[in-house]
């Protein structure tokens, strides 16, 4: 089994992370679909009863409550898990995109993080679905101090975001001073042979793989895109433009996700040879834990680092 530094909660950063806002900013209002204790909103309705709200399980009224929020001049923040606020995708497009209402959307149990409940609860599709969506930001947290730091950010921002995070498997990757913006993305490492772009907790696994390529004699950059929609163009061109490879690693459908993003965008700008490694055209699987995850779909450190070496040396 795998073992790497996953040890922190991104659902508890959210959870404190909403209360702090509600604090500085009145008119914020959390809504909920019955998952409270799960995603930890829970703290939120504790400390500002009468600005939460819980819709029942029902996604669609989740979006359609917090869209006539927005008209009213509040700060909606709807929060569910990922996987089923995409069955409110029909109302996030034609009533918050369409209307660029400043709605904030949470979904959290991301990508495998739902380990245990198997492909009916595990998003591998969000990023998708909301990235084509005209007028939306998109942005994915990479551990808990970025999850933290992000909600500020989304919640000043006007128009409308969509955060994507884990459940639990969150490492803590930065500093509590660092700052992050939308549009922006952190460059960890910088080499001249691969850049790895990554985001959500698939940055800690990419830099284990950078540190394995490195024994081997590869020198790597690391990208963590956080910011999705908008991405950082100028500093992918950048690292880019000294690489013989680029791999995009997510814990996503590489049908859709951000590596058919990624080499959309260069492809007609700095042609480049482009490796997306992700979850390959599947659903999920349950699971014991969420390494054990990482170890079927083959996205654990090692093998990310052999499949790269592979690549690099046919180039």
């Amino acid at each position: 089994m795998v073992k790497m530094n996953l040890n922190y909660s991104y659902r508890e950063s959210l959870g404190k992370a909403l209360v702090k806002i509600g604090e500085k900013k009145k008119e914020v209002v959390v809504v909920d679909s019955d998952v409270s204790k799960s995603t930890y909103t829970k703290y939120f309705a504790e400390k500002f009863p009468n600005r939460f709200v819980s819709v029942g399980i029902s996604e669609q009224d989740l979006i359609g409550f917090s869209a006539g929020l927005a008209l009213g001049g509040k700060i909606p923040i709807a929060v569910a898990f990922s996987m089923f606020l995409m069955r409110a995708w029909e109302q996030i497009r034609n009533t918050i995109a369409r209307d660029k209402l400043n709605v904030k959307i949470i979904g959290t149990h991301s990508g495998l993080s739902d380990f245990l409940d198997g492909s009916s609860h595990q998003a591998l599709e969000d990023i998708s679905l909301i990235r084509i969506l005209p007028n939306f930001t998109v942005v994915a947290p990479s551990d808990i101090v970025s999850t933290e730091k992000l909600v500020y950010e989304m919640v000043d921002h006007i128009g409308p975001v969509y955060m994507r995070i884990g459940r639990d498997n969150s490492p803590k990757i930065y500093d509590d001073q660092e700052e992050f913006k939308i549009g922006k993305s952190k460059t960890l490492i910088e080499g001249d042979d691969i850049l790895i772009i990554s985001y959500g907790p698939m940055v800690e696994i990419s830099r284990e793989v950078v540190n394995l390529l490195r024994k081997k004699g590869f020198s790597s950059s690391l990208i963590d895109l956080y910011s999705i929609k908008p991405f950082d163009e100028q500093n992918v061109i950048k690292l880019a433009y000294k690489s013989n490879l680029i791999a995009i690693i997510e814990e996503h459908n590489v049908n859709g996700g951000v590596g058919d993003m990624i080499s959309s965008f260069l492809s007609s700008r700095l042609p480049r040879k482009v490796v997306k490694i992700g979850i390959e055209d599947s659903f999920g699987t349950s699971a014991r834990n969420y390494l054990e995850l990482i170890e079927f779909f083959k996205l654990t450190p090692k093998n990310i680092e052999e499949r790269l070496k592979v690549i690099y040396d046919e180039l």
